[in-house]
């Protein structure tokens, strides 16, 4: 199938072609590029230009560039720009202007990434879905993701998110979306802001990008729901306001968390809803609900939408949970383990500890007679001057009642440590290597283990070590964003 032509592609770049050439995908990264693509050349923390050689002898389609790099012939078949990124950005403009897809566009502090994979899966057999890889959801994300968007997509969603102020609105407008979702706000990247009311603004310009008559969707629940209500009146032509607050027009009565999965119980507008997601969690429940509306706004029909939603289960790094076997011939030797280790702020923390207090241990299994719940946390990044105490704060969280070690690893953590009661201090460690090192030392059967941090703190390196202890026996479920 081809995305793109020669022609349509310098069209839409004001670019020059050296080649005739047709492409069926666009990738940025030699190492996942499959044969066909068109590869651009992006600046990052390396030239792509470095790798147009290497990614036409990989059997790219052409190269998206800004000069003919070294070591490759002019007559390649290469789309020379003014600027990489800004052709990129064109190009994403042009694939969602020829597509008749509806569009959603979900923000949020936390559950951006989960949301937008759940409402892949809801709308999943009820036409062509296409949604972000992983979390592309920045400045080239969001472009890549419209370039990459097949001609007879049905319903896109697109994850947008910011790290400072100004960033979503652009994207916003690039995306053109139908519908808007912002799953919550959060202390979240506050280096940049100087309060939460400014991340709901922020988070709210979301609603600038909105098509004529579009739906905005937003978390009541929240202090600052009034700001994100403010700007959805002034952008949208209907509002709905998801939570567990009576005022919700989708509202979430009764959430029910098990085991291995949640189910809740509500009123989708005026009709009562009941929907299940494969795994624990009340925040994956009350997103999920704003997820539906979505799907509804979109035309969706709603019991195909629960029925997805139910078949929805996260990925490594997201709150995932595995049973891991730790001796190599009784399988009753299990710990269960929680990778939540990719994105962590005050909110996203808190949701965690509250999947981790629901999951009970096992007594009589392992080393230690009687099975803990163990928390290891690593720093939350870019949370500004109040981060100390922010971090010192999670002692006071409810669900620390019902665990029973919480480890911590980084500079940033240490002052969640000196805060936590004597029993319930566990180890501090400089760094997620100095931590992973001991892991062997740390868990045992029977044992419910959270790992939790910003990617930034590499806490997954510990996430690494524990899953070294033994061996996959299930993989359950996908938790916290």
């Amino acid at each position: 199938m081809t995305l793109w032509t020669a022609a349509e592609a310098a069209a839409a770049t004001g670019g020059r072609n050296t080649a005739e050439w047709r492409a069926s995908g666009v990738s940025i990264d030699t190492r996942t590029l499959a044969r066909g693509d068109l590869f651009v050349a992006l600046r990052d923390a390396r030239d792509g230009h470095d790798f147009v050689a290497d990614a036409l002898a990989r059997g790219a389609a052409a190269a998206l560039v800004d000069r003919v790099p070294d070591g490759v012939d002019p007559a390649a078949p290469l789309l020379i720009v003014k600027d990489v990124l800004a052709a990129l950005t064109a190009l994403g403009a042009a694939g969602r202007a020829r597509s008749s897809a509806l569009v959603a566009g979900i923000t949020g502090s936390v559950g951006k990434t989960s949301s937008k994979e759940m409402l892949r899966a809801a709308l999943d057999g009820q036409g062509r879905v296409h949604a972000a890889e992983a979390s592309y959801n920045n400045h080239w994300g969001v472009p890549l993701t419209l370039a990459r968007m097949p001609r007879d997509t049905d319903f896109a969603v697109i994850e947008i998110g910011m790290n400072h102020p100004g960033e979503i609105a652009p994207l916003a407008r690039l995306a053109r979306p139908h519908v808007a979702m912002i799953t919550t706000v959060a202390p979240a990247h506050l280096e940049a802001f100087d309060s939460v009311e400014d991340i709901a603004r922020e988070k709210a310009a979301i609603f600038d990008g909105l098509e004529r008559g579009g739906t905005a969707i937003y978390n009541c629940d929240i202090a600052t729901a009034p700001i994100l209500e403010a700007a959805a009146r002034r952008h949208a032509a209907h509002l709905r306001a998801f939570g567990t607050d009576k005022g919700a027009v989708d509202r979430v009565d009764e959430i029910r968390i098990g085991r291995e999965a949640t189910v809740a119980r509500g009123r989708l507008g005026p009709q009562p809803v009941t929907y299940k997601v494969a795994s624990p969690g009340r925040h994956f429940a009350v997103n999920a609900m704003g997820v539906l509306a979505a799907a509804v706004a979109l035309g969706a029909d709603i019991a195909l939408s629960v029925a997805g939603l139910g078949r929805w289960h996260p990925v490594a790094g997201r709150g995932m949970i595995e049973t891991l076997a730790l001796d190599p011939v009784e399988d009753s030797q299990t710990l269960e383990l929680i990778d939540d280790a990719f994105n962590a702020n005050p909110a996203s923390v808190a949701a965690a500890l509250e999947v981790l207090a629901a999951i009970g241990p096992r007594d009589g299994i392992g080393r230690v007679s009687r099975g803990r719940r163990i928390a290891i946390l690593g720093d939350m990044l870019e949370l500004g001057p109040d981060e100390a105490a922010l971090h010192a704060a999670i002692a006071q969280d409810p669900a620390l009642k019902a665990l029973d070690l919480v480890h911590c690893v980084g500079t940033r953590m240490r002052a969640l440590h000196d805060a936590l009661p004597v029993q319930k201090r566990g180890v501090w460690a400089e760094t997620a290597d100095d931590l992973a090192r001991t892991a062997h030392s740390l868990v045992d059967a029977g044992d419910v283990v959270l790992v939790k941090g910003s990617k930034g703190s590499r806490v997954s390196t510990v996430v690494d070590a524990i899953r070294k202890l033994g061996h996959p026996l299930l993989t359950e479920s996908e938790g916290s964003p």
